[in-house]
């Protein structure tokens, strides 16, 4: 499986100003979740809000996606500015919600962008954790339609800023 980018057509754009308009009239989340059926969810209840999605199946195909992969340096800025929210899946195989979580913090260029966490556990020391680590909120699954507009008020905040 590969990370599958649902509408990234006109991700790249040579003026930045442009690329912020784009941005603040469609936030660019990138969706991070290794249940298919979650991340199909995800994808939908987003785009039903005007948000253009990228999908990731796993935490290293995220990082490599945001330019932070092992062997990737070129495309940093690139990425810094395709994407607006990341929004996580705690329990993945091979790298956890929150070590992605710290890595995107750790990196100078996408600490300022924001992270969300999403869990079907109810775990209060996962989540205290999650927020002090930096994330932007820790959200129950199965998310519903009004969590997403949680998250579509957040993202508008964040842009006007």
């Amino acid at each position: 499986m590969e990370a599958s980018s649902a509408s990234s057509s006109s991700s790249s754009s040579s003026s930045s100003s442009k690329g912020f308009m784009e941005n603040v009239e469609q936030p660019h989340v990138l969706a991070v979740d290794d249940s298919i059926i979650d991340r199909k969810l995800i994808e939908k209840l987003l785009k039903n809000l005007s948000c253009k999605v990228t999908t990731a199946e796993n935490g290293l195909r995220a990082l490599e996606f945001l330019g932070l992969g092992d062997h990737q340096n070129s495309s940093l800025e690139d990425n810094v500015s395709k994407v607006n929210l990341v929004i996580t899946d705690y329990c993945m195989p091979g790298m956890t919600g929150y070590e992605l979580l710290k890595k995107i913090k750790e990196s100078s260029i996408m600490k300022e962008v924001p992270v969300v966490i999403m869990s079907s556990e109810y775990v209060p020391n996962r989540i205290n954790k999650c927020l002090e680590e930096g994330a932007q909120m820790f959200m129950l699954k199965p998310l519903r339609q009004s969590d997403i507009k949680k998250l579509r008020c957040h993202l508008m905040k964040l842009e006007r800023t």
